[in-house]
Parts: structure tokens; sequence; C-alpha cells
């Protein structure tokens, strides 16, 4: 099991899902609070789910306010220069890392 969870970690590396600062996630980590690095993952996923929400919103009226749509997409690290098709971009690539840590977690669980 642990192999399996250190392969997916490995390939979410390789598929460039996740950078160093992942690494950096579970140097934090310890006994005290084993968990650590799915919980901060998991509050991305909430703080996420209200951020394309939002964006969501904001795009379903034109003209749009693209002022409040740099704001959003920026917490994304995105811009607001063809934010519409970067946004389905990313809303992609957000359910695929979802599905991709849920799976490395559930296997990481088992494997301790």
């Amino acid at each position: 099991m642990q192999r399996q969870a250190a392969s997916m970690k490995r390939n979410l590396f390789n598929q460039d899902y996740l950078d160093e600062q992942f690494n950096e996630l579970e140097e934090l980590q310890d006994d005290d609070n084993p968990n650590f690095v799915e919980e901060v993952v998991n509050l991305f996923f909430t703080d996420s789910v209200r951020l394309i929400r939002n964006v969501d919103l904001a795009l379903a009226n034109e003209p749009y306010d693209f002022g409040r749509l740099d704001d959003l997409m920026h917490q994304f690290k995105g811009s607001s220069s063809r934010c519409k098709r970067a946004f389905q971009g990313v809303k992609q690539e957000y359910a695929t890392l979802k599905t991709k840590l849920d799976a490395y977690f559930q296997v990481a669980r088992e494997a301790s």
C-alpha cells in the first residue's frame, strides 16, 4: 500500500498536479495531526467550490464585470483576459486534481 501511495504521489508530481509546496505541507504534518495535509487540501477544495460558483455567476451575465472576474481569477492564478475559456480549463483541472488527490489520500490512509 505504501508503495502504491508513493507511486501515485510521484505521478501527481510528474503530471504537474503537485509541486514543492505539497512537500512543504507534508513537512508540517506530524503525529499530533496526521491528516494535516489532507485537511489543508480539503479546505482548498471547499474554497474552490465557492470560487468556481462565484465565477460561474459572474460569467452568467454580460457585460462581464472584469474587475470582479479578475479578483476571482487571481485567486486561481488566472487572468481576466480570455477568462471564460481559461476558466473552463480551471474547472476541469480542479475536478481532475480533486479526483486524483482523493484517491491518493485514501491509499495513504490505508497504508498508515
